[in-house]
């Protein structure tokens, strides 16, 4: 097994939680976000498709979730920056009653900062996992397994899994949670009912286009200080909510396909946001073989290519669901990673790209972590107010 190197991180520096097919890494750079040093690769030879850092109650804590097909995920810990991990084998784990077994973790979400001790697991096959103590046991939340729809939800390409968890940073009782193929679902009563909360959002793949439930979503996304303000990238459409999921408005328009996986939300203005279309379910690379990320700034009635930066001939990319990220420095970093094993940073927004890694395994999941986290710039305090 190849060695794993370890980075020197400290407070103000940025950090790049990058999971592969073949092990994870960690990326660091200072705020600058120029130059980045490279730890890893953690797991070797496992599929990590699920990271996170817990900064809440003083922990400086990453998340990571390997697996492998036979075996299934498992969630690991490190509390000194990939130098040791500590297992955690066996906590997220379904009941027996229930007959199934856990295939993969998707999602590794710490809670709201009001509740340093919550962590939430989104996993396949589809169901959610909740911890109240940090992490060190999991329990199977009944009320969206016992979902009357559950029976019936059909996986797609890439399995049954519940992919994301947004929980309400101003409400402690209401979350959404996206399914594939499933769609998204919402709680307002702290887990114990959920609903449908896709309306508008089309299936194109069905006979009726606007089922009940069944929309294979790829990826939602909120603004943490306006979290009814959301984006949803489907299997094919593009669409913003501003009634926390009860309506869906088509927002396509500008771009040259609304097929895809990534999106991520600006975290200062609820009115930017971030894609990166893909040709087709049928050719899953950028079109035209260039590499673009695309931006609205109102929300979505319009969007611009980035591509300044990146390649923009034979560059047939894959960006997946969970490899598409951005940190909550002043004047935001985007970055996000393609399945050629590349790391692109922009370090102003999107407007300009550069390498931060190539060479690694395809990569399938990037997130973001800012050691001590810096005040939002004042005008978007002025906004929130």
């Amino acid at each position: 097994m190849p060695k794993a190197q370890h980075v020197s991180a400290k407070a103000g520096d940025v950090l790049i939680l990058v999971g592969t097919m073949k092990g994870a890494f960690l990326l660091r750079s200072d705020a600058s976000r120029k130059r980045w040093q490279r730890g890893g690769p953690y797991f070797p030879g496992q599929s990590v498709y699920a990271m996170a850092y817990d900064d809440r109650g003083g922990r400086k804590r990453l998340w990571a979730a390997p697996g492998s097909e036979h075996w299934g995920s498992v969630l690991r810990a490190s509390d000194d920056f990939g130098k040791t991990w500590t297992g955690g084998e066996g906590t997220v784990a379904f009941p027996e009653k229930t007959g199934a077994a856990l295939k993969r973790i998707w999602q590794i979400r710490p809670g709201r900062d009001t509740q340093p001790n919550v962590l939430y697991c989104g996993v396949e096959p589809a169901a959610l996992f909740e911890s109240q103590d940090g992490g060190q046991t999991f329990a199977l939340m009944l009320g969206l397994w016992d979902h009357p729809h559950r029976p019936r939800w059909e996986p797609g390409g890439g399995g049954l899994g519940l992919h994301t968890v947004l929980p309400d940073p101003a409400n402690a009782e209401r979350m959404w949670v996206a399914i594939s193929t499933g769609g998204v679902y919402r709680t307002d009563d702290g887990g114990r009912h959920w609903r449908t909360a896709h309306k508008g959002v089309r299936a194109q793949f069905l006979p009726d286009p606007h089922p009940e439930f069944g929309q294979c979503v790829h990826k939602i996304a909120h603004h943490p200080s306006r979290p009814e303000r959301l984006y949803l990238q489907n299997h094919w459409g593009l669409y913003r909510s501003d009634d926390g999921g009860d309506s869906w408005t088509d927002i396509a328009k500008g771009v040259p396909s609304d097929f895809g996986f990534g999106m991520a939300v600006h975290p200062h203005d609820p009115d930017t946001a971030y894609i990166v279309p893909l040709e087709s379910d049928e050719f899953r690379c950028t079109p035209e073989g260039k590499l673009r990320v695309y931006r609205t700034r109102d929300g979505g009635k319009s969007w611009q290519a980035m591509t300044r930066g990146l390649p923009q001939a034979d560059a047939f990319e894959t960006v997946l669901r969970d490899a598409l990220a951005i940190d909550v420095m002043p004047k935001a970093g985007v970055y996000f990673g393609t399945r050629s094993g590349r790391v692109y940073v922009s370090a102003d927004e999107g407007t300009s790209w550069r390498l931060a890694a190539e060479g690694l395994p395809p990569v399938v999941c990037v997130k973001t972590a800012v050691l001590g986290k810096p005040k939002a710039p004042k005008a978007a305090r002025a906004k929130k107010a």
